[in-house]
């Protein structure tokens, strides 16, 4: 894939003969012209990678019956350090290989495997780069707020729990599907040239 330019997220054999192939553009790293909008994988992207594909599974003799290539999309798995560092910042999903109630002081219950939050990069006493995710913690029996719904503002906000990890920590994580159906706002720095 590299040599289209392209990078592979994930190769995925399922049943009936389908190899699905998940492609994506790759990342520079941080750039300081905050105003360039990020690139995204177009139909076009995949019909290029495609045909390249089927060419090169008949030159190998690969089995299969139907090729799929596509973008990431919404949901899009973090795989290494690499896309941490791309996504901090974003809302992530994250499953743990063990539970971590402990860990978190107290604040989780002691089973719970699944967290949602903010991604953040934090550095470590002994000056190495680690991980957490931020988000806050409803008191027992209320269900969280979901995103964009309207919370009183006579309801004190939830404190804010953190919980670090390290990625060999992890079984999965996913940036969280969060879609806003009421259209494009405005850029907060359009607003104060107004």
């Amino acid at each position: 894939m590299a040599g289209l330019g392209y990078d592979l997220v994930e190769i995925e054999r399922s049943a009936g003969g389908l190899l699905r192939v998940t492609i994506d553009l790759p990342w520079s790293g941080p750039t300081s012209d905050a105003e360039a909008p990020e690139a995204f994988v177009t139909v076009e992207d995949c019909e290029k990678v495609t045909r390249q594909l089927q060419f090169a599974l008949e030159v190998d003799s690969v089995e299969y019956k139907r090729l799929e290539v596509s973008s990431p999309g919404i949901d899009r798995p973090l795989r290494n350090e690499q896309d941490f560092q791309r996504f901090a910042g974003e809302v992530i999903d994250i499953t743990l290989k063990a539970p971590m109630g402990a860990a978190a002081g107290g604040q989780v219950a002691a089973n719970r495997k699944k967290f949602r939050g903010t991604l953040e990069r934090v550095a470590g006493a002994d000056g190495s780069q680690g991980w957490q995710i931020v988000w806050s913690q409803e008191p027992d029996g209320k269900a969280a707020p979901k995103p964009g719904q309207k919370i009183s503002s006579k309801r004190a906000p939830a404190p804010m729990q953190a919980l670090g990890f390290a990625l060999d920590e992890l079984r999965e994580a996913r940036l969280a599907p969060i879609v806003d159906f009421k259209g494009r706002r405005p850029r907060p720095d359009a607003l104060a040239s107004d």
